[in-house]
């Protein structure tokens, strides 16, 4: 009996001893409000005075809507129909690649009303939003105005919301849900403090304080992340490369799985 509570320590101690090795690729200096993805390309997206900036290697390119407030969020996983996110004004923006306006979806005069606070990619011409009038996460088709599936009610705040043509992964105070592209749960994680996600190829990069985990596609066990960086404030994973924001440089990591 001692010998089997013996193993099972050992066990338990090796499990959590696991951590995620990188090494620093480069680091470059970068200005940004907010940066919002970087794909396999190295082009990033992101926020500076307001203004929608698409950064690539041969183009920059910009679109900018003063008449629509703040720009709260944006999501380039479908580099053809890029979606900008006015919370404060309860719509959003669809640009192709050249970032531009190809559809405008103003949640204000749609029947029913809903006020909308996290939305992400979704296949064909559907988006995620959350519902927070009824708390519930929607698979909604903006070309015709219908939902294609809704979730349960949520009963903790939503911290997080990202999606690729499979999954939908949506971080609350108190779990993390993961739901298929049907809107079906197929998977319900208790939250261990983590504040912020990032996702590629199904697995998950975590946030908690100032510390980043990595979740495999079918674990339940996030494996911290080992890196040189002091300061996390945004975080992108494409592949097997982790970016780290930190206000002032963008640092780019080989995360070594």
């Amino acid at each position: 009996m001692k010998y089997s509570i013996y193993i099972t320590f050992l066990l338990s101690l090796s499990l959590f001893a696991q951590h995620i090795e990188t090494s620093l690729i480069n680091e470059f200096q970068f200005e940004a409000d907010a940066i919002f993805s970087i794909d396999n390309f190295e082009t990033v997206f992101y926020k500076k005075d307001n203004i929608f900036f698409m950064d690539g290697q041969h183009r920059k390119t910009s679109y900018n809507n003063i008449q629509l407030g703040i720009l709260h969020s944006a999501n380039a996983f479908n580099p053809l129909k890029i979606n900008l996110f006015y919370k404060d004004f309860n719509t959003v923006v669809i640009l192709d690649n050249r970032l531009a306006e190809v559809f405008k979806i103003d949640f204000n005069t749609l029947n029913p009303y809903r006020t909308v606070s996290h939305i992400t990619t979704a296949f064909d011409n559907a988006l995620w939003i959350f519902n927070q009038d009824q708390q519930k996460l929607e698979l909604y088709n903006y070309k015709t105005n219908t939902v294609k599936a809704q979730t349960r009610p949520v009963q903790s705040d939503v911290l997080d919301l990202k999606s690729n043509y499979n999954y939908c992964w949506l971080l609350t105070k108190n779990h993390l849900y993961v739901y298929n592209y049907f809107g079906s749960l197929v998977k319900k994680i208790n939250n261990q403090g983590y504040t912020k996600i990032a996702q590629s190829n199904e697995n998950i990069i975590l946030k908690k304080d100032n510390k980043l985990f990595y979740l495999e596609e079918n674990g339940t066990f996030a494996q911290p992340i080992q890196t040189s960086t002091l300061t996390v404030k945004q975080f992108f994973v494409t592949n097997e490369t982790l970016y780290i924001y930190n206000n002032e440089s963008l640092q780019k990591f080989q995360l070594k799985i």
